[in-house]
């Protein structure tokens, strides 16, 4: 039930409810249930834990009115620009553009956080919530209740919750699927599989610990852990991330269990977002041994699978060059098979990934090329294609535009790829 309380020039919001299915839409939209609490300065939102999640500045001094702070369970801030919105939803597939705190590989996108309203809402939301608490004596109970939880999930707090949810993962997740932008990186971690079968010299986010498949006793415990955590806000959530960086390379039998126990102890069923979304990466060995049976099980569960498969090169020269231990054909392979899952199951899409930057051969291009336009007869809406540059803290104007005529001639799904860790 909603509740709103004014007194002092506050005001507080209480069981507000955002939209429960994530959309593309070009104005900023709130999912799943959530208080707010706003100043003349600004506006405060907060998940079911009462833990700050969303806040922006009010008046001629914040960049625009339609962007906005966001704080990951991770404990990063993020700022959502409109970056002239068409130019971002044909680049990005979304009409916001993240900007990130840490380095990535973004080709977008400037500095917001040297801004002065935007550092102040950073430094300062705290103890700005502790001044309206102490604003609403009056205020009755529940908004008292709130208030005090609020105060007391300050940012050390915050950063003591993230590092209990890296532990519970067994490290922090460094790269999400590029697909999970689908529920704005909403996602809930769960590790099936640790590390990667391939140590790719030009990769800057995989972990170096080989692979090894986790127990289910271990997926059990980890679950117990991560409903305790997420707590009064689970019901917000939908959708999991199983990592970490090849779940598809694990045994048909865990990766089954693991997303059937993830859907029943997170309650992705019951929850406010409707519909569910599994999010995971695979090697192009891993998906090229993926027993057809998998697929098949995983057609009869209640939710959309989002593959996500790093090609990175259909030319071998630019394989060697990467040091992706890994031939040509079997990337020519893999995509087949992609095309292949794709047209034979609605609630799986297979995604791949390919390299960009200006120091590849000569031969990547038209390699690539002939997979994703010449193999293709036709246009098709499934089986996106994301081009991750190569280099990170490098924006380049000369590779938004050899993307954008990349994009032209691709007939599939074709976007930029901005690495973002939980």
């Amino acid at each position: 039930m909603n509740t709103v309380y004014h007194q002092n020039g506050y005001k507080v919001s209480l069981g507000k409810q955002g939209a429960d299915r994530y959309t593309k839409i070009s104005y900023p939209q709130r999912y799943g249930r959530y208080s707010e609490v706003e100043t003349k300065e600004a506006i405060y939102q907060f998940n079911g834990n009462a833990e700050i999640i969303f806040a922006r500045g009010k008046g001629e001094t914040w960049p625009n009115p339609q962007e906005w702070l966001k704080r990951s369970v991770g404990n990063d801030w993020i700022y959502y620009s409109t970056g002239g919105y068409t130019g971002v939803f044909e680049a990005i597939g979304e009409f916001y553009l993240p900007n990130l705190q840490y380095p990535t590989n973004a080709l977008m996108g400037g500095n917001p956080f040297a801004s002065d309203p935007v550092r102040r809402i950073i430094n300062e939301w705290h103890d700005n919530i502790v001044k309206v608490r102490g604003g609403l004596a009056g205020a009755p109970p529940q908004v008292k209740d709130f208030l005090g939880k609020a105060v007391a999930n300050n940012p050390a707090i915050l950063a003591e919750k993230a590092r209990r949810l890296f532990q519970i993962s067994g490290g922090r997740v460094t790269v999400l699927p590029p697909d999970s932008r689908h529920a704005d990186y909403n996602v809930i971690p769960l590790t099936a599989a640790e590390g990667c079968l391939y140590k790719c010299r030009f990769c800057k986010v995989k972990t170096a610990r080989p692979f090894q498949e986790v127990s289910k006793a271990e997926i059990e415990r980890r679950l117990d852990e991560l409903v305790e955590l997420y707590g009064e806000d689970l019901n917000n959530y939908n959708s999991l991330f199983l990592g970490e960086h090849d779940a598809l390379c694990s045994s048909r039998e865990l990766l089954l269990y693991s997303v059937t126990r993830a859907y029943e102890r997170l309650g992705f069923g019951t929850s406010y977002m409707r519909g569910s979304n599994v999010f995971l990466f695979g090697s192009v060995d891993s998906f090229l041994n993926a027993e057809e049976q998998l697929f098949d099980e995983l057609r009869r569960l209640p939710c959309e699978f989002y593959m996500n498969i790093g090609l990175e090169s259909a030319d071998q020269e630019t394989l060697d060059k990467l040091g992706k231990p890994i031939s040509a054909a079997a990337v020519e392979e893999a995509f087949k098979r992609m095309q292949s899952i794709n047209a034979a199951y609605m609630n799986i899409e297979v995604s791949a990934n390919f390299l960009m930057d200006a120091s590849l051969p000569d031969s990547h291009y038209p390699a690539t090329l002939r997979l994703i336009r010449d193999s293709i007869p036709r246009r098709k809406p499934k089986g996106t294609i994301y081009l991750s540059p190569l280099k990170f803290g490098a924006p380049s104007r000369e590779l938004v535009l050899a993307f954008n005529r990349f994009k032209l001639q691709s007939r599939l799904p074709t976007f930029l790829y901005i690495i973002q860790r939980l």
